[in-house]
C-alpha cells in the first residue's frame, strides 16, 4: 500500500477545498493508498513561493523525510502557475522517489504513460525557456533600432563635478557619497578615474 499526501489549494477564502478532498479521498481508496497526510493552503494564490504557502513547504518536507510515495493534487495549477513551476517540482520530488497524481489531467507518474508525459513536460518546459529568452532579445534587438538607450541613465557630468570637488577636498568615499546623494560604488568609481587621471 502506497503512502499517499493530499494537496489541496484554493486562491480565495470565500471557496472551500472540500471537493477536492473528497475526490482525492475516493481516487487515493480506489487506487489502495494509504493518506498518511493531508496539507492545505486555503486563500493562498499558486503564483506565491513555497515560503508563502505552509502546506506547500510542509508537503515537500514531509516527501524530504521519506513519509510520502506520492503526492496527489486536484489539478496541475493547484501546484504552481507555470509549466516550469511543474517540471522543477517534479524533479524534486522524483529525486526523493515521490511520485506524482493529477486527478484533472489524468497524470499518474507511477505509471509508463506517466513517466512519459513527465519527459515531455520537461521537454516544453525548456521550450518554453527558449521561446521566452528568444523574445526578451528580439525586443531588445528592437529598442536598439529604434535608438532606444538600455541600461541605467547616464549620470550628468555636472553632477560628477560634485563628487570629484569633494573627493578632491579629501572627503572620504562614505562622506562624499552621503553629501552628493550618489551610492558609495559609483564615487569609489569617480575616485578611481581620479587617480587614474593623476598616474598618467
Amino acid at each position: 500500500m502506497k503512502r499517499a499526501a493530499l494537496y489541496l489549494r484554493v486562491s480565495q477564502d470565500s471557496q472551500t477545498t472540500e471537493n477536492q478532498r473528497l475526490v482525492l479521498m475516493e481516487v487515493a481508496q480506489r487506487l489502495g493508498w494509504e493518506v498518511v497526510h493531508v496539507f492545505e493552503d486555503a486563500g493562498i494564490s499558486g503564483a506565491k513561493g513555497r515560503d508563502k504557502r505552509p502546506g506547500f513547504d510542509a508537503l515537500m518536507k514531509a516527501i524530504t523525510r521519506g513519509e510520502i510515495q506520492i503526492a496527489a493534487a486536484w489539478s496541475v495549477d493547484r501546484l504552481g502557475r507555470s509549466l516550469q513551476d511543474l517540471v522543477s517540482f517534479l524533479a524534486d520530488i522524483q529525486a526523493k522517489n515521490c511520485d506524482l497524481y493529477l486527478h484533472q489531467q489524468a497524470v499518474d507518474t507511477s505509471t509508463p504513460s506517466g513517466k512519459m508525459l513527465y519527459q515531455l513536460s520537461a521537454v516544453f518546459a525548456e521550450f518554453e525557456r527558449e521561446l521566452i529568452k528568444t523574445r526578451i532579445n528580439a525586443g531588445l534587438d528592437r529598442a536598439r533600432a529604434k535608438g532606444v538607450r538600455l541600461g541605467r541613465p547616464a549620470i550628468p557630468p555636472i553632477d560628477l563635478d560634485k563628487v570629484r570637488t569633494a573627493l578632491a577636498r579629501g572627503g572620504s568615499i562614505r562622506v562624499v557619497a552621503k553629501a552628493t546623494g550618489f551610492s558609495t560604488a559609483t564615487v569609489q568609481r569617480v575616485k578611481r578615474t581620479m587617480t587614474d587621471t593623476l598616474a598618467a
